[in-house]
């Protein structure tokens, strides 16, 4: 599998990560270390006590106590400053990945799938979480293990050298087994994407599901068993792997015992070397167990990282000038909006030559309108309200406020002057209130609770710390909450993109004939996307789309003198 960033690369991310807990991670190795070497030192205390048969009493008593003190403290420091090294850890990848989710081009968010970015965001950061919270363990048995080692050269070479030609032999097939496991993690990791693509299609689409019985059942038998099937099939074939030769590796432990204990029946061998070597092997099992434990979790760790690392090349690029903690804009709307032949062009799909063009195309909006913007399915009305909102930024062209070029510096304030209701709004609960409602100082919940009565919605939703109360509402009524926020936060621009379609006739006539016309008499400019042609007349001016250009621009009501086409528009 290919992916954006090399090793390098992501060695370079990682050290860059930890880069402000080295002390605590050079304190947690130091201790690790220490409590290591004592585990080594009483092992050679009690090797000494089983070979000279004198007991444990007086000095020898004081040094093993003194050893215990020293491993328990050694442990002990060094888990609380990995744990600690841990916690702030995970808790800055989090962070990060935030901040770039946050800043990130809005088109490149787009075209990131949420079935891939909920997993790197949940199941990622946790496998990484659950692996840096082993690491103080880890670091310990592997500093016991190389000290246990080291005592059993000092006691014995020959013994020793045949010891290393058996545990190289054994990592050799250890390394190449998490190889294979590795590469099954990879696997198992797509199908997890698979997996969350279908899970939101079951909850997306349940209704649908249960209309259709056929689909219902292709759904579960023919997708969500066999990913999920697939996936423990790959996770039990690496694992099975591992196990296989965590299995192979205790097999080589009783068997250098044995030989040891039959090299001693056939050469002359001193006990305490004879003790010293099955008492350590002994010993051994448990690290050495520890650190192959760990391993399949390190290879997962590591296809998490590598995932990790993936989302963050793809938002590498974060949108300039977009504060997160920049006080709140002065930018002001006083005349106009304009876009200047503007061109905004998408990637080509899969399978495509090329991808939808708006534009080029020019249109002026001046404050205290009420546009609307028409036209087909797919002929790019919304793309162009998201490039008028400075979502995507033009390709060519210009957007001008009051005559000034809106820049990339000044993009984010500029933003900063609409209010949007998006076809796919998300509803956040919070009530956010640009300091004045309806023009004066006022509560935040006085005014939404007068709003949600205007709305024809108090009866089900309130407002209670701050927030509504409830979201469980049909899309039409959270569509009358979404509104609830635009009054409050009183900006200057509001943009609706097909408010009306999900009301009941009733209510869409108010939102027409009264709501918005209201707004525009306040001195907003409002611009709606709307296929209601029925109240094409309300509005001041109808802009109409076709293939990505203006092909129409007319006023409309006592004012209208017929049809006006834009101006500056290219190539219409």
């Amino acid at each position: 599998m290919a992916y954006s960033m090399s090793e390098r690369n992501q060695a370079r991310e990682l050290l860059q990560l930890l880069r402000p807990f080295f002390p605590w991670i050079l304190l947690s190795a130091i201790t690790g270390v220490g409590a290591g070497a004592a585990t080594v030192a009483l092992l050679g205390v009690v090797n000494q006590v089983l070979a000279g048969g004198s007991g444990m009493a007086g000095d020898v008593l004081l040094s093993f106590v003194a050893l215990c003190l020293v491993a328990l403290l050694g442990r002990a420091v060094s888990h609380v400053s990995t744990n600690w090294v841990g916690q702030r850890l995970v808790a800055e990848v989090r962070k990060s990945l935030a901040r770039k989710i946050l800043s990130a081009p809005i088109d490149a968010l787009e075209r990131y799938r949420t079935h891939r970015l909920m997993p790197v965001l949940s199941q990622d950061v946790d496998m990484i979480s659950d692996v840096i919270f082993a690491l103080a363990t880890t670091l310990v048995s592997v500093a016991t293990v190389l000290g246990c080692l080291g005592y059993l050269a000092y006691l014995s070479l020959p013994l020793f050298g045949f010891l290393i030609v058996a545990l190289v032999g054994g990592t050799v097939a250890q390394l190449f087994a998490q190889a294979r496991g590795v590469s099954g993690f990879w696997k198992a990791r797509d199908h997890e994407e698979q997996l969350h693509k279908t899970y939101r299609d079951i909850s997306a689409g349940a209704k649908e599901l249960r209309m259709h019985r056929e689909r219902r059942s292709r759904m579960y038998n023919g997708q969500i068993e066999r990913i999920i099937g697939a996936i423990r099939d790959v996770n039990s074939k690496a694992i099975n792997t591992y196990v296989l030769a965590t299995a192979f590796g205790s097999a080589l432990y009783f068997l250098l015992i044995a030989w040891i204990l039959g090299w001693a029946a056939f050469q002359s061998t001193e006990p305490a070397v004879l003790s010293g070597f099955v008492l350590v092997l002994l010993f051994l099992k448990g690290p050495m167990d520890q650190i192959l434990g760990v391993l399949p979790e390190v290879g997962r760790a590591k296809v998490a990282f590598q995932r990790i690392a993936d989302l963050s090349a793809h938002f590498a690029n974060p949108e300039p000038h977009l504060h997160l903690d920049r006080p709140e804009s002065r930018v002001a709307l006083e005349q106009s909006i304009e876009l200047r032949n503007v061109q905004y062009a998408f990637q080509a799909p899969d399978g495509a030559t090329e991808g939808f063009v708006l534009g080029p195309l020019s249109l002026r909006l001046d404050s205290g309108e009420l546009v609307f913007v028409v036209g087909d399915n797919g002929s790019g009305k919304t793309t162009l309200i998201k490039v008028l909102l400075g979502l995507y930024p033009p390709k060519a062209g210009e957007i001008l406020l009051d005559g000034e070029p809106v820049t990339v510096e000044t993009r984010d304030d500029y933003r900063q002057l609409f209010t949007t209701v998006f076809a796919d709004f998300y509803l956040f609960e919070d009530l956010l209130a640009g300091g004045k409602v309806d023009g004066r100082e006022q509560g935040v919940t006085q005014a939404a609770l007068k709003y949600l009565e205007r709305l024809e919605i108090a009866h089900k939703v309130s407002v209670k710390e701050g927030a509504f109360n409830t979201l469980d509402l049909s899309t039409g009524q959270r569509k009358r909450l979404a509104l609830v926020h635009a009054y409050l936060e009183g900006r200057q621009v509001l943009v609706f993109d097909e408010w009306a379609a999900d009301q009941d006739p009733t209510f869409r006539h108010l939102f027409y004939t009264e709501l918005l016309p209201e707004l525009r008499d306040r001195g907003h400019l409002v611009v709606v996307i709307s296929h209601d042609d029925r109240y094409f007349h309300v509005a001041d001016r109808v802009v109409r789309m076709a293939n990505g250009r203006i092909v129409e621009d007319r006023k409309t009501g006592a004012d209208e003198a017929g049809p006006v086409l834009a101006a500056g528009l290219a190539g219409a």
